[in-house]
């Protein structure tokens, strides 16, 4: 059971402990990665030289994820939590966000089609379109979770003592010298204002600032771009936004090129179990399991960074580029089942890893940490990593 759901029961609160405040912000990393699966899906199956507004509109939220789960790890690691990003926080999707509601649907592994870009509506609504949740029923926008987890930090700091509530060290920071620069520019959180200022980020890239359209990218001097609701809102009504509309208008702007039909329709409840049973006909099977193991190696890289090693991320990026390699080839496969490819269905990643896959990973992070130089302040050399995940470095 992923770690924040195993921790539930109590229901959703404002945290007036710290160790509620820690396991709010657990769920608040797990909400942030499980979303990340379901929006490479709708990328992976867009077709080359297809939906280029698409395309990359898509791939610019998936990366302001990745901030925000780095930002939302040094809030934990700032109040002397420890981030866990192992086999607790993957998920069999569908899969529920960690203390939603009732009214937020499970979220699943969906092609590019309206149907997927309306669940991603839906995992990014802003407070302003979501009626509030009843007391303890759980959470009904992302933004409104961010409030209660900042609510509960101020509280906890007004009543036990800033120095009582950030106790974490330092070194466990990951800084914008360990972080490759995309979506905004990560910034280690010591103190209450860095907290505050990681919380406004996250809220602020997914649904606008202040009743706006707009994401918080100047705060790091950036060129204003749109937050991640109405990025999605341009893809799924074929027309971008104007620069004076407003987060209740219609978009006014060009017309974008979206078309539906140029996407890889997939089985999106498919496991590897189902393409095992195809092994001796069809690579799926072994194609898929591969990409599920560098799954498993971006993860190890990513709990090693957030917990005490942040040049440990300089390795995670190449693997996301071979995760995106793999997939490539993955989604090009008709399905395996028969009944399913006659459908037009094609192979997918399933994000799945067994304890075996992470067993291995741990043994290849290891050597590879081991091989390169990352030590900080100098420069990052991934040259002595090791051969069986050199392709990922070329």
């Amino acid at each position: 059971m992923r770690t924040a759901l195993a921790l539930e029961k109590a229901g959703f609160a404002v945290p007036d402990t710290l160790e509620k405040l820690r396991t709010c912000l657990q769920a608040a990393l797990e909400v942030e990665h499980l979303t990340i699966p379901v929006y490479l899906t709708g990328l992976y199956t867009i077709r080359a030289d297809t939906n280029t507004a698409a395309f990359y509109g898509i791939r610019a939220v998936v990366m302001e994820e990745m901030l925000h789960m780095t930002l939302v790890a040094n809030l934990l690691n700032a109040v002397g939590g420890a981030p866990v990003v192992d086999s607790r926080v993957v998920a069999e999707y569908p899969a529920r966000l960690p203390f939603s509601g009732e009214s937020v649907p499970s979220i699943g592994l969906q092609h590019f089609s309206p149907a997927a870009l309306k669940t991603f509506l839906r995992i990014e609504q802003p407070r302003s379109m979501t009626p509030p949740t009843a007391p303890g029923a759980g959470w009904t926008s992302i933004g409104q979770f961010y409030d209660t987890v900042r609510e509960g930090l101020e509280h906890l700091v007004r009543t036990l003592g800033h120095d009582r509530v950030f106790t974490g060290g330092p070194e466990r920071q990951v800084g914008p010298e360990d972080f490759y620069n995309s979506g905004g520019e990560v910034f280690p959180v010591e103190d209450l204002a860095g907290a505050l200022l990681a919380i406004e980020t996250v809220t602020e890239q997914g649904e606008g600032v202040h009743d706006t359209i707009w994401n918080s990218n100047e705060i790091f001097g950036e060129e204003r771009e749109l937050a991640h609701w109405f990025r999605f809102n341009e893809i799924c009504t074929g027309r971008s936004y104007g620069p004076h509309d407003r987060p209740g208008d219609r978009p006014s702007g060009p017309l974008i090129d979206v078309d539906w039909d140029g996407a890889y329709p997939i089985h999106g409840d498919s496991k590897v179990a189902d393409y095992r049973v195809y092994e001796r006909t069809s690579a799926v099977y072994e194609q898929a399991v591969a990409f599920n193991s560098r799954y498993a190696v971006l993860l190890r890289y990513l709990d090693s960074a957030f917990n005490g090693h942040p040049r440990h991320l300089a390795p995670a990026v190449p693997t996301m580029l071979e995760l995106r390699d793999r997939a490539a080839q993955l989604y090009r496969n008709p399905h395996p089942d028969p009944a399913l490819a006659a459908r037009g269905r094609f192979a997918s990643a399933t994000f799945e890893i067994t304890d075996s896959q992470f067993d291995a990973a741990d043994a290849e992070v290891a050597r590879n940490l081991a091989a390169a130089s990352l030590r900080t302040g100098e420069p990052v050399d991934l040259a002595g990593l090791a051969s069986d995940s050199a392709e990922a470095f070329v």
